[in-house]
């Protein structure tokens, strides 16, 4: 048994990917305030910050000359450019808490998705949010209120790209409802967590059955 009174067991890493104003985000906020067995993988990026977020928490800020000694030295994850910004997992939080059995929640777009497919394939598992219509993803960008039109703009000229990625996802949830939504994650998750290959605790219990008289 570990530390914990928990069986032992190797976390996941569960990614969660969609257009900007999809609902990704605000799905990840709730699985982390309801599960204390996940905890949020916190990215580095280069762009600013915005008046709601908070520097360690919601990313690490650093300048470009920062994140590209990181990428160049392997210490990243994952990276990949967006709208012009330039984003990146650091490595060793990752594996430290998967080793301790703690899930790692990805808030990440398609690009790092696929990188961390190549790098950790048996720890991965995707998600991808999509919205119900795409006037509806407008509306949730407007509502949002943290971008200028401008911005607003792009991000709408690039989903219909992002979107076409869908089918690298193992899941796909519509957002149409956030207790939905909410729901069927917290059902993926609980699901995965219970793969042989991560209940590393089985192959004792077994070989104990096996001997009992």
């Amino acid at each position: 048994m570990s530390v914990s009174g928990k069986p032992p067991r190797r976390g996941l890493m569960l990614v969660l990917s969609s257009p900007s104003g999809a609902g990704k985000s605000t799905i990840a906020r709730h699985l982390m305030e309801q599960d204390k067995d996940i905890v949020l993988s916190v990215s580095v990026t280069t762009r600013s910050r915005r008046p709601s977020e908070i520097d360690g928490v919601h990313y690490h800020f650093i300048d470009l000359p920062t994140f590209n000694r990181l990428r160049d030295q392997g210490d990243l994850l994952e990276w990949a450019e967006v709208h012009g910004n330039c984003y990146g997992t650091p490595k060793a939080p990752v594996e430290r808490a998967l080793s301790s059995g703690l899930d790692v929640l990805f808030d990440i777009d398609w690009q790092g998705a696929d990188q961390v497919a190549h790098a950790m394939p048996e720890d991965l598992v995707r998600i991808f949010v999509l919205p119900p219509t795409m006037k509806e993803l407008a509306a949730r960008l407007e509502r949002r209120a943290e971008d200028t039109p401008d911005v607003i703009a792009k991000r709408l000229a690039n989903a219909r790209a992002e979107i076409r990625h869908w089918r690298d996802y193992d899941y796909v949830l519509i957002n149409k409802d956030l207790q939905t939504s909410l729901e069927k994650a917290q059902a993926i998750l609980y699901a995965e967590r219970m793969r042989r290959a991560r209940t590393t605790w089985l192959e004792g219990f077994v070989e104990s059955l096996l001997e009992e008289a």
